[in-house]
């Protein structure tokens, strides 16, 4: 391999990170890798609800990039142009500023966004759930509405403000509504003038489709759905939203809700910049073949959420968007670039899955490891051990806060670092907050 060689990698997501670490060693001093990605550090996406939820602290569940890829050049920065035939990479940096870089080999492991749907008023009224500023938005968010319920001298003003609508009863919002519920009964219980007026929160959980996680296994929906509806959770399969406004949200079954919170957690699409690839494409994820490279562009590799993978387990059919096919690929593409420089041999990319885990928050969860069904205790130390090895950082520091939330009361207050605009639900960097120079 040459030593002008450059590999650039693009997004630090699953695919991106283990991609970008596997490289460092496969590579090792004989090629430059270049890791291209707008923050400083890899999100490990799954624990976010319990950031939202007060939890853990958001540090915990950001990885430093430069503290854990000693061998891989960081450049901050949102990847916004391609150019296929010149080989080169154009991006913004944090500050605005232009720059490109030229590449030998490129992997593109942009992940996903926000999936919208034309509901009226959901651009403008709902957040999502997808980065680091949409979590926090929601923390401070929830702890403020408490606040202001508590506040309130009218009544349907205060059962307005306790009322939390979460749309799509998938994996993520699944989550957000098991932890949310627990996280406004503490903030309830410490709050006088709530506790005086026998207010409780409410919240509501929406889908088209007819059971919660609709993707898993029916034991898994029902063993959340169980937890769910025990806690107080309103369940409402086959039900969406129909227009959301100030005041709340019209279902598609005719009722209005009363509320100030949406939290817009209906699936994720791939990211932009793959439609202005001018590539094939399969439902908005970039075509590839089963060693991860684009056909008829043996330098451009893809995997992860931006990626149509055969599924070569399931002939026919694609790999779905899970963390645990992106970590996996990414090592595969990894290897596969390796191999294109003469080290080692390319694979194709075959995997099973090897089950889910939900944290439903406390001790509860739901679980399927190599399919065997746990709920309860058990499925969450299975869920918590499992989160921990899969984590490339902060390990400690999470099992820490997990202690600490077991023993202490979690602490409600809004730091207000995050504002509503800063979160849009509409945009192509979630894990980005926007500030006022930002412009729309």
């Amino acid at each position: 391999m040459s030593s002008r060689a450059r590999i650039v990698v693009v997004g630090a997501g699953f695919a991106g990170y283990q991609a970008a670490r596997e490289l460092s060693r496969t590579a090792r001093g004989a090629a430059e890798i270049v890791l291209v990605n707008p923050h400083d550090y890899f999100l490990y996406l799954p624990l976010l609800p319990e950031v939202a939820a007060g939890v853990l602290e958001p540090r915990r569940v950001s990885v430093s990039l430069t503290g854990t890829l000693p061998r891989v050049r960081l450049v901050l920065g949102q990847v916004d142009t391609v150019d296929l035939d010149g080989r080169r990479i154009g991006y913004a940096d944090p500050e605005g500023n232009r720059g490109s870089l030229a590449y030998d080999r490129l992997l593109l492991t942009v992940g996903s966004v926000n999936k919208l749907l034309p509901v009226p008023g959901v651009a403008e009224r709902a957040h999502g759930f997808r980065g680091l500023p949409e979590a926090l938005y929601l923390r401070d968010h929830v702890v403020r509405q408490t606040e202001l319920a508590g506040a309130a001298a009218d009544a349907e003003e205060r059962t307005a403000r306790l009322t939390f609508v979460v749309v799509g009863a998938g994996y993520t919002g699944t989550e957000v509504a098991a932890h949310g519920v627990l996280f406004t009964d503490s903030l309830v219980r410490r709050n006088s003038a709530l506790r005086e007026a026998g207010a409780r929160p409410r919240w509501v959980l929406l889908d088209l489709a007819p059971r919660v996680l609709p993707e898993l296994d029916r034991r898994l929906s029902r063993t959340a759905d169980r937890v769910l509806r025990r806690r107080g959770v309103e369940v409402r399969t086959g039900t969406s939203v129909k227009e959301a406004t100030r005041e709340g949200v019209h279902l598609d079954d005719g009722e209005f809700v009363p509320t100030r919170s949406l939290v817009w957690c209906v699936g994720v699409r791939p990211d932009p910049l793959v439609a202005g690839l001018g590539l094939p494409t399969e439902r908005g994820r970039l075509c590839v073949d089963e060693y991860l490279a684009v056909p008829g562009r043996p330098e451009v590799f893809a995997c992860g959420d931006a990626a149509a993978v055969p599924d070569l387990t399931r002939p026919g059919e694609y790999t779905p968007m899970t963390a645990q096919h992106a970590q996996r690929q990414g090592r595969t593409a990894a290897r596969n670039i390796a191999a294109s420089f003469g080290r080692g041999e390319r694979r194709p990319y075959r995997h099973r899955d090897l089950g889910f885990t939900v944290d439903l928050g406390g001790v509860q969860a739901a679980a399927d490891p190599l399919h065997i069904p746990l709920s309860g205790p058990l499925a969450s130390a299975v869920t918590r051990g499992y989160h921990l090895a899969a984590m490339p950082g902060n390990r400690i520091r999470v099992a820490a806060d997990w202690l600490l939330d077991a023993i202490l009361p979690r602490q409600g207050v809004q730091l207000g670092l995050v504002r509503s605009g800063s979160v849009p639900l509409d945009t192509e960097t979630p894990e980005v907050a926007r500030t006022p120079y930002d412009g729309p």
